[in-house]
């Protein structure tokens, strides 16, 4: 749950992370819906604390419970509490307080009740209003402004059909009266590249100038290609007094409001989301705070330039791989760790410096992934060779293997099949780093090569696959995680040796 802060709305860096320990939500770890977890977070601020409410939703069964954590400190990961936990009828929390410091829930449906937050008790809950077409109204935000109350709501499913309508009420229980010009925000039955937007918020800056922010896909209307989900847009609002507000039409150009000042004097020591990564793991350096893992990785899986490893990430086995069945009916701890898709073109590389596999199907590599069920892979794995050896058995020898994990579902934008490539590695490349590259070499493919650090402009392409595979299907809300690092699992007898240790540096990200 990361937080980025601004001071333009231009440049953001990440300030700090919400969920940064295991404590806070450990059903995570239990979680095993590919796409279950924490389900739309709102932060929001009052009388000097910040508070970022969630829902935790494992899917199935479709049990809803609803976070609430709070700082005084949004730049320190360790200043975000525990969370305060209480039952939820629905998705989509939002937290309002009015002026007799009553403090209000809505969330889908669209419902209302009280909460203290001290106990998280709960008052009765109603329904407050239906929606503009009463289909799936969802992700409620409530103002108040010149005698109204103002409720705002994503409304048509996550698709095609999102769209954001308000109504108003002169009581906060309502009766509310739909505004007659509803959808206020939309780009349905548009040829716009940005499609699916719904889910806004608004707010003012320093300067009073209003703005709403909404979540986009960048596919276009055929709703197929987009590995990078659902992403946040902003654009300019308009809102005088006693009127309803006038929300501009999302597109890839936008004007409106002046903008402040351009500035990076922004607290922290995250880094600013535009930026490229060049990542060298320098002694004493640690793991950067926009890398992630899938649920808990396994204790002491990644360390920072181990002692005789200078400049280096290494990695410990884990014992399962990156796929699994669908649904997933057990948790498995993966060594895995990512960086979040951001750009539509991008180079990635990493350089495997060391790596000496003792048991078949041993596999070290880079992969482009959105689900356990959904990624694209290039590895470096021991396999047998094609010739046999004394004994009359095939020998080991480390391969290139390109292959992909894809299966279909009802939502799935892929149904097609691509062929594993394997190819053993060249004998010159033996002994030295090995580069594994991930190429989006246009908004709809990934290219993936590996080349000798020797010789890294023989560059050779191992595999291409389409970014469909990595839209929808069991990750239709969140992107694809940018081409990270991976260890497939040891055989047992020798899962805590020290053979097979991998070590990288120079993680490199260049964007274009």
């Amino acid at each position: 749950m990361p937080i980025y802060t601004s001071k333009d709305l231009v440049n953001w860096r990440l300030s700090s992370h919400v969920f940064s320990r295991q404590s806070q939500v450990p059903q995570i770890g239990n979680t095993t819906v590919q796409n279950g977890g924490l389900w739309a977070t709102t932060i929001r601020y009052h009388d000097g604390k910040f508070y970022a409410i969630v829902s935790y939703t494992p899917e199935i069964p479709f049990v809803v419970t609803g976070f609430i954590f709070t700082t005084t400190d949004p730049y320190e990961d360790s200043a975000w509490s525990d969370p305060l936990v209480f039952p939820l009828l629905d998705i989509d929390p939002n937290l309002f307080w009015d002026d007799d410091g009553t403090t209000y829930l809505q969330f889908s449906g669209i419902h209302q009740q009280t909460i203290d937050l001290a106990t998280g008790a709960l008052g009765p809950a109603s329904i407050i209003w239906k929606g503009f077409t009463e289909f799936i109204p969802e992700g409620p935000r409530m103002y108040k402004k010149d005698g109204y109350y103002y409720l705002m709501i994503g409304e048509g499913g996550t698709e095609l059909g999102h769209h954001e309508a308000i109504a108003r009420s002169k009581h906060i229980w309502g009766p509310y009266e739909g505004y007659t010009a509803n959808p206020i925000l939309s780009n349905i039955n548009t040829t716009e590249y940005f499609q699916t937007v719904g889910h806004a918020d608004l707010f003012q800056d320093a300067s009073g100038n209003w703005w709403g922010t909404a979540l986009a896909t960048r596919s276009g209307p055929a709703w197929k290609n987009y590995p990078m989900g659902r992403e946040t847009v902003l654009f300019p609002v308009t809102w005088q007094a006693g009127e309803w507000p006038g929300l501009q039409k999302v597109r890839g150009q936008m004007s409106g409001w002046p903008l402040p000042r351009q500035t990076r004097e922004i607290p922290g020591t995250g880094p600013f989301l535009q930026d490229p990564d060049i990542i060298e793991f320098l002694p004493g350096s640690t793991i950067p705070p926009h890398f992630l893992h899938w649920r808990f990785p396994p204790k002491d899986a990644f360390a920072v330039s181990s002692h005789g490893h200078p400049n280096t990430l290494r990695l410990r086995p884990s014992r399962s791989n990156l796929t699994s069945t669908a649904p997933l009916t057990t948790v498995e701890e993966l060594s895995l760790i990512m960086r979040v898709q951001t750009d539509t073109l991008f180079s990635f590389s990493v350089d495997v410096v060391l790596f000496e596999p003792k048991v078949q199907e041993q596999e070290v590599g880079v992969t482009a992934f959105l689900t356990q069920t959904q990624h694209i892979d290039l590895g470096i794995v021991l396999l047998p060779a094609n010739d046999c050896g004394s004994n009359g058995t095939a020998e080991l020898a480390p391969h290139l293997r390109f292959r992909v994990t894809n299966v279909p579902s009802r939502s799935s934008n892929f149904n097609g099949t691509l062929p594993t490539v394997t190819k053993i590695l060249p004998e010159s490349w033996v002994g030295a780093p090995i580069r594994l590259l991930v190429d989006a070499v246009n908004e709809t493919h990934y290219t993936l090569s590996a080349a000798s650090c020797k010789e890294p402009s023989d560059n050779q392409v191992i595999g291409i696959a389409p970014a469909t595979i990595l839209s929808g299907g069991d990750g239709p809300f969140t992107g694809m995680s940018r081409p990270m690092l991976y260890e497939n699992p040891f055989a047992w007898h020798v899962a805590c040796s020290d053979y097979g240790t991998i070590t990288f540096f120079e993680l490199h990200h260049g964007f274009y």
